[in-house]
């Protein structure tokens, strides 16, 4: 196995290890609402906590992280996030969970920013950048299934379970934070990669990034994005429960379906982009989403009085955010190519970390308005309302387009 293969393995499994430690989130607040006391507007902290670590850490570090050295972030991110597992389930309670998710955060601030950067180093061109993006934001969505079915192991199958045995995935978890790390030893990364200019060791550097055209455009695709995406599968479990009659085990299996759409919409999206290109791509999936969205909002509306018992009878929406699921998948990735792909290598490290705080303020901010819409009206209301940030995303996908164009003809030849 050549040091190239190596290296993308190592940023895979680490990618789909940190798509399970981020997207727990889901099923902890259902779980402890039920097991812990936890209320809807407690819980609807748990995203911030995450969130708000990953923008802060990434904004002071971003720039200064080849001179740490990429290899060295990504372990210490592994070694707090190995030590949150353990963390949170031997103090099951709302502080603890707060706690693990701030580590996390913290952890994937360092590994979101290395990793993207090695993307610009093991490809040759506009095209394979985006494709490999894509590859490996399916993986994190892989990782994002595979949490799911595993907490669902863990969960009873009564309409609410109280018991904590929930807790004993972090288990596990901690094991695959232990088992990146050793794969991660095996590997070289800064040395023969990266010699970081000496103009990358500046947060200034990184806020001058954020006032050209391009990344002011991408940085609002982003926020956009993200605020979809994760005000939509942070409380699809708890929609699924309580909107859609669900039990908790079926609420969280769906969540691992949902998932497992956004995984196969990743990987299959990286071969459309590279047949079609991306921007008739990623506008023909805006309008399905919208169009999925504006379905679902009067099915649910109208769901089951009594509780499912089985997938048989699960009601339509259940099954049409599979869709929404695999329509959303290509953009995120592919919206980040686009910015790299179109800027200098040597300004990777500072535009992750402009990718990673605004991505993360996005998720928050989504999060916490559809838990505030969730506890305030229906449920229904507050997911039919993605469809507003849908539309509006159009428009700014257009504007990327233009402003990458701009940016590819000013682009100097790289040597």
């Amino acid at each position: 196995m050549t040091q190239r293969s190596r290296l993308i393995a190592a940023m895979l499994l680490t990618y789909f290890t940190y798509g399970m430690l981020l997207n727990t989130v889901g099923t902890v607040i259902l779980q402890s609402m039920a097991s812990l006391g936890v209320t809807k507007g407690q819980a609807g902290w748990f995203d911030g906590f995450k969130d708000i670590s990953i923008a802060g850490v990434s904004f002071l570090t971003a720039s200064y992280l080849p001179r740490l050295g990429l290899k060295r972030a990504l372990q210490v991110g592994l070694a707090l996030s190995a030590l949150a597992c353990v963390a949170v389930r031997m103090v099951p309670s709302y502080a603890a969970l707060c706690l693990h998710f701030m580590l996390i955060g913290t952890s994937f601030a360092f590994v979101k920013v290395a990793i993207y950067t090695l993307i610009g180093h093991v490809t040759e061109d506009g095209r394979s950048h985006a494709s490999l993006a894509s590859i490996i934001e399916g993986g994190f969505m892989i990782g994002v299934l595979s949490v799911t079915l595993l907490l669902s192991l863990f969960v009873g199958h009564s309409l609410i379970d109280t018991s904590r045995t929930w807790l004993n995935a972090y288990w596990i978890m901690a094991g695959l934070c232990l088992l990146c790390l050793a794969l991660l030893s095996t590997v070289s990364i800064e040395r023969q990669t990266l010699e970081p200019s000496r103009d990358q060791a500046s947060i200034a550097e990184m806020l001058r990034l954020a006032r050209l055209p391009l990344v002011l455009v991408f940085i609002f695709c982003a926020f956009t994005y993200v605020f979809i995406e994760q005000g939509i599968g942070t409380w699809l479990p708890t929609f699924n429960n309580e909107v859609l009659k669900l039990p908790q085990s079926m609420s969280v299996i769906a969540g691992s379906f949902y998932a497992a759409s956004i995984a196969m919409g990743r990987l299959a999206g990286g071969g459309l982009i590279r047949r079609f290109g991306w921007y008739p791509v990623i506008n023909a999936c805006l309008v399905l989403v919208a169009g999925t969205i504006l379905l679902i909002a009067p099915l649910s509306a109208h769901g089951p009085q009594a509780p499912v018992t089985d997938w048989l009878h699960a009601p339509l929406a259940a099954y049409l955010f599979l869709a929404v699921g695999a329509f959303l998948a290509p953009i995120y990735p592919t919206i980040v190519s686009v910015l790299l792909s179109a800027s200098p290598r040597a300004r990777h490290a500072e535009l992750m970390g402009l990718v990673v705080i605004f991505s993360a303020l996005g998720g928050t901010t989504g999060s916490r308005l559809t838990a505030m819409l969730f506890a305030s009206l229906s449920g229904a209301t507050a997911f039919g309302c993605m469809v507003i940030p849908a539309v509006i995303l159009i428009g700014g996908v257009f504007q990327l387009r233009r402003h990458q164009l701009l940016a590819e003809n000013l682009k100097p030849v790289e040597h």
